[in-house]
């Protein structure tokens, strides 16, 4: 029966199901099937939808679907690890957000739950977040990397300030920076002093594991 439910799982987030994956998700803590497990059969899917977008085989309305349908399972099966203290190995904590002016999320939101379902400990701060509260973050979390999105050519020098926010505080040295979105490339990346940029959110994934040596 536990294995029925995870392949239904997998299926889901494969078919870009929400509502599926939510169902699944709750059927999995009704029948005491290991949490963790669940969350590991939804990195399975994932992954391959990821891969499939890096070869080309999958297109972006293919990797936001099966992203929107792993973050209607995800808050789900993260309490139910919370309560039973079980956890996942982590990789590390990114603090992530779109800057400040900005209220794009899609890409943001894909980031993350890639990030996450490759084993991430990923705190999401949401849209229209200040310098202050991206420094606030990476204190708070004890984070290993910054991921920053900024979609609009307005809000991009957003990047610049956080660093240099970072710089202030002495703490810019302590934390790998990544950024992407729309308005950025590779030029105002290293103009502004991140450690990485990618254009996709598989390809950010990698370069996270890359930054800390992964």
């Amino acid at each position: 029966m536990s294995i029925e439910v995870l392949e239904r799982l997998k299926k889901a987030v494969l078919e870009y199901d929400e509502e599926e994956a939510a169902k699944c998700a709750r059927e999995v803590i009704e029948k005491q099937v290991d949490p963790v497990e669940a969350m590991n059969a939804m990195t399975v899917a994932i992954r391959q939808v990821g891969d499939g977008f890096g070869r080309g085989e999958f297109f972006l309305p293919d990797l936001v679907g099966a992203a929107d349908a792993m973050s209607a399972a995800t808050p789900i099966l993260e309490e139910a690890i919370r309560k039973s203290g079980a956890s996942r190995k982590s990789l590390g904590t990114v603090v992530i957000g779109t800057v400040y002016g900005d209220i794009h999320t899609i890409g943001k939101t894909m980031v993350a739950t890639l990030l996450s379902a490759e084993g991430f400990q990923v705190v999401d701060l949401g849209i229209n977040v200040t310098a202050e509260e991206f420094v606030a973050g990476i204190k708070k979390n004890n984070a290993d990397i910054l991921a920053m999105s900024a979609l609009l050519t307005t809000t991009a020098p957003e990047q610049r300030k956080v660093i240099n926010n970072l710089k202030e505080e002495g703490i810019r040295d302590k934390i790998k920076v990544i950024v992407g979105g729309g308005a950025i490339t590779q030029e105002f990346a290293d103009s502004i002093g991140a450690d990485g940029y990618d254009p996709t959110a598989p390809g950010s994934v990698k370069l996270a594991r890359k930054l800390i040596g992964i």
